[in-house]
């Protein structure tokens, strides 16, 4: 790999190194996250060069480690709280939800929660139905949390930092299919916290996504340049606060909308992003917005079922085809 060129895993890795290195208040904790080196390899290393002071391994309960997280961020530190999987944040619910989003709040804004939390997300390793779940749209309707998802190495590589300097809690999700992902690092010096990202530009059709699902929203387009479509791609980026004024004026430029969100469609961001366009633009729009979501059943542990299960290529580009009459 050139100097330029590092993985999503890589580029999350020199953003711990560099927070921790910057900052002595930054600590990362949860589980395995020292000796073992991360349950994705993501924090490999850190201890030999951090100590376990900065770097601390924690026994395993959810709801303890990140409300020692939230505490600690209330006595002015900066703590990133590492959860090892979305479907385990939940055993941690009560903390996310009931202090550190609400503390400032209830405290009349006296106090505030500069906490992290990154956690793994999204189905692709054949983990099953308990380790495969998208709960984003769970966590962006809390108020009180920004929630992010970094889709490329140099998102990976610059967000934590934006995410440490905020004074509120923010979700950082790390889709499990990315970490392999080699990508060239831009050399940017920061990217912001909230705000979408327009990843291709097109003028028949918006594509509209985030995380794990970019490379694939990334390859419809690709396949449907071949057939003489230019879809425009967004992603998201930020997930609490959604960034409508980037989303709305490539819908009100391509008249046409396709959300791909790996979440179950029942209740998914895609639904909530759906309507507002139809809210915002709806007189703009030259036909339905339309959903690629994963089927509605517990992840399958097979691999063929699982894909079976999960947005993909065909069925993006199938989506786009069908919104501009060419289905």
């Amino acid at each position: 790999m050139s100097a330029a060129t590092c993985t999503y895993r890589e580029a999350m890795r020199d953003a711990l190194r560099a927070a921790l290195a910057a900052d002595p208040r930054v600590f990362l904790m949860g589980e395995d996250v020292g000796r073992y080196g991360g349950c994705y390899a993501v924090s490999k290393g850190l201890l030999a060069e951090f100590g376990e002071a900065r770097i601390r391994d924690t026994p395993l309960s959810e709801s303890a480690f990140t409300g020692a997280g939230i505490g600690a961020a209330l006595g002015g530190l900066r703590p990133i709280v590492e959860i090892m999987t979305v479907n385990f944040s939940l055993l941690a619910l009560d903390q996310i939800l009931n202090n550190a989003a609400t503390l400032r709040h209830m405290s009349g804004g006296q106090v505030s929660v500069p906490l992290v939390i990154r956690m793994a997300t999204g189905a692709g390793r054949q983990l099953a139905a308990q380790h495969s779940h998208s709960l984003e749209n769970v966590y962006a309707h809390i108020p009180g949390l920004k929630v992010i998802a970094p889709a490329t190495v140099t998102d990976a590589r610059h967000m934590l930092a934006a995410a440490l300097a905020d004074p509120d809690p923010v979700i950082v999700f790390e889709h499990v299919m990315l970490y392999n992902l080699e990508g060239s690092l831009e050399a940017v010096d920061s990217v912001p916290l909230t705000g979408a990202a327009v990843r291709r530009p097109g003028r028949d059709v918006t594509l509209i996504t985030y995380g794990g699902s970019l490379p694939k929203t990334l390859a419809a387009a690709q396949q449907l340049a071949g057939d003489g479509i230019e879809a425009e791609v967004i992603d998201l980026r930020c997930l609490r606060p959604l960034d409508d004024a980037t989303v709305m004026a490539s819908v009100r430029k391509t008249r046409r909308a396709v959300i791909v969100d790996e979440g179950w469609r029942s209740g998914s961001l895609a639904a909530e992003i759906s309507a507002r366009i139809v809210e915002q633009v709806f007189y703009e729009l030259d036909a339905p917005p339309a959903r690629v979501c994963s089927a509605e059943v517990p992840i399958p542990y097979p691999k063929h079922l699982e894909d079976a299960a999960l947005p993909q290529v065909d069925g993006i580009a199938a989506a786009a085809r069908g919104v501009l009459g060419r289905g």
